[in-house]
């Protein structure tokens, strides 16, 4: 149950809140039709996380629309990955939008205060993974976790990273970051405690194959404790973490 819903009926209890204002909370349409999507209401209530925006394909009146309707619904934390500057720009002209160019990420609304059990480590391989690493950063920043950043901190160096096993052995989730031959992941796996979520990404030479290289490396970790989230899949990293994370 979300902690919106548990919250409204504490006040039930408590007196704090009258039973015909609970229930008209809890009437109130599971969705919202805006004619070219319907938005989800009833998601953070289901998933204990509100729907995202995905910002490929859509237009800049479309996702400014969709996150001014979950706006006055409500919710004070609504975000859009995958959205061009071109794109965000034209967006900041119809609604005020946070923009973060390196992640391609839109925030409406406000930060939250981590609430999450303890920390995320978002690690990668290299340099040229950091746009992956930091639609997943936000994303859990956004979902209310506290984010550590290790970037390049890959296998070609590896002091570069065993230089950070305070914040490894610290940390409730990992995220794994790495194109190429995707060997990061199973490295942390072998040191870390806690969930590992691998993310291979489409950078690399010809061998690499956009990604497949190291999805499939990474799907052959020999280190237990290691899953896999799509090529370049950020955004799913981050929100498989931010469901570890408050668990």
């Amino acid at each position: 149950m979300s902690t919106d819903i548990k919250s409204l009926l504490e006040g039930v209890k408590n007196g704090s809140v009258d039973v015909d204002e609970a229930l008209l909370e809890l009437k109130k349409a599971p969705f919202k039709d805006l004619g070219y999507a319907n938005i989800d209401l009833h998601r953070k209530v289901r998933q204990g996380a509100a729907e995202v925006i995905y910002g490929a394909g859509k237009t800049a009146e479309q996702i400014a629309g969709i996150a001014r309707a979950f706006s006055d619904c409500g919710q004070k934390t609504v975000f859009a990955t995958r959205v061009s500057e071109e794109k965000a720009k034209k967006v900041s002209e119809l609604i005020s939008v946070e923009y973060y160019k390196e992640a391609g990420f839109c925030l409406f609304g406000e930060m939250p205060e981590p609430t999450g059990n303890g920390k995320i480590v978002v690690a990668t391989g290299g340099t040229s993974d950091i746009p992956v690493a930091e639609e997943a950063a936000l994303t859990a920043q956004c979902l209310g976790n506290e984010v550590v950043r290790l970037f390049d901190v890959g296998v070609a160096g590896l002091h570069r990273l065993l230089a950070h096993m305070d914040e490894i052995m610290e940390a409730k989730v990992i995220i794994a970051i790495a194109g190429m031959e995707g060997a990061l992941a199973s490295v942390i796996g072998g040191l870390a405690d806690c969930p590992v979520i691998a993310v291979p990404t489409s950078i690399g030479y010809g061998a690499s194959f956009h990604g497949v290289s190291a999805l499939l490396s990474m799907l052959n970790s020999c280190a237990s404790g290691v899953s896999v989230v799509n090529i370049d899949n950020g955004f799913g990293a981050g929100y498989l973490a931010s469901m570890i994370n408050h668990t």
